[in-house]
């Protein structure tokens, strides 16, 4: 029986028996795991194997047979034997096709994006590619508005071998202790605004938090941001903060940053130990406590003028 690419497979035990539904019977088969061959959700490397008018074949190997690369993402040139490196996922009519279009993200990944519809199954993302991308409503972390943007999880979902998104994210982060060092730098991932702060996923795998007192820049669900372990405590979470914490060296760095706006500035700018602490990070990207004990340095230093409204630079 030669191999389908169709929805009427159900999974029916481990992963390794399905059932194709022919002439209102159920018909169990055995098929190879699918860690074992091609990654839904992800990109292979692929050979051509047919030229068609709509497009090309690429071999999917024993089980998937042929899959199709549509002429409009197909390059112009290639020809038989060629292989191309394309996304697989699951058309509208639940065929396993191929692309050369860029999703906004691959299983594994986290990313933002807009829901574009809803139905009675859950909402639909707009994930780049002709066929949106499924959050089932058991996958809402609350309940999805058309218009709005969410960051989710993509995975192949385990019973129903069907590429979806999940915004219940925490259940997809790594819960074993983390093995990070206070100050090392690592890159976080925005994900939910609290009470206390910023919720945000440290390098792709666990979750920390970033505590509102201790943000001194705008952002937003979904940015990528390079930040610090600050702390793990001793119930195994972990504190992140947006600037490094190394003393001395941030407070000459930022005295050199000031003298050199200073500089650019006719040697005068409009802010003192009295401005927002919005006003401060958007010249320095820095704290009011930082500026304002660097500030003092170069004071001491008799580098700089501190006015009522202004700094100086003392010439």
């Amino acid at each position: 029986m030669p191999p389908t690419t169709s929805c009427a497979f159900r999974k029916i035990v481990g992963g390794n028996l399905k059932s194709k539904i022919i002439k209102s019977k159920i018909i169990p088969i055995f098929v190879p795991k699918l860690q074992n061959m091609i990654k839904l959700g992800e990109y292979n490397i692929l050979k051509v194997v047919k030229i068609v008018d709509f497009g090309v074949y690429l071999d999917g190997g024993e089980y998937w047979g042929e899959i199709l690369l549509p002429k409009e993402t197909a390059p112009a040139e290639c020809k038989e034997g060629d292989e191309l490196k394309v996304f697989i996922y699951f058309d509208s009519e639940d065929r396993v096709i191929a692309t050369m279009t860029t999703p906004k993200a691959i299983v594994g990944d986290f990313a933002l994006m807009k829901v574009v519809g809803t139905s009675r199954v859950g909402a639909f993302l707009d994930w780049g590619l002709r066929k949106d991308l499924l959050v089932p409503f058991r996958e809402q972390r609350e309940e999805m508005v058309v218009g709005r943007e969410y960051l989710v999880y993509v995975y192949v979902d385990k019973t129903t071998d069907r590429i979806v998104a999940s915004t219940r994210l925490s259940r997809f982060l790594d819960k074993t202790p983390a093995d990070y060092e206070p100050g090392q730098e690592v890159e976080l991932i925005v994900a939910r605004r609290t009470d206390l702060g910023y919720n945000v996923i440290v390098n792709n795998s666990h979750e920390a938090i970033i505590y509102r007192n201790e943000i001194f820049q705008p952002i937003t669900i979904g940015q990528h941001l390079t930040g610090y372990v600050k702390t793990i405590r001793e119930d195994g979470k972990i504190d992140c903060i947006l600037q490094k914490n190394d003393g001395h060296e941030q407070i000459d760095r930022l005295a050199a940053l000031i003298l050199k706006k200073l500089e650019e500035n006719g040697g005068a700018l409009p802010v003192s130990d009295k401005s927002d602490p919005d006003e401060i990070y958007r010249l320095f990207g820095c704290s009011k406590k930082n500026y304002k004990k660097t500030v003092g340095g170069l004071f001491k230093q008799h580098k700089v003028i501190i006015g009522e409204k202004e700094l100086k630079l003392k010439k």
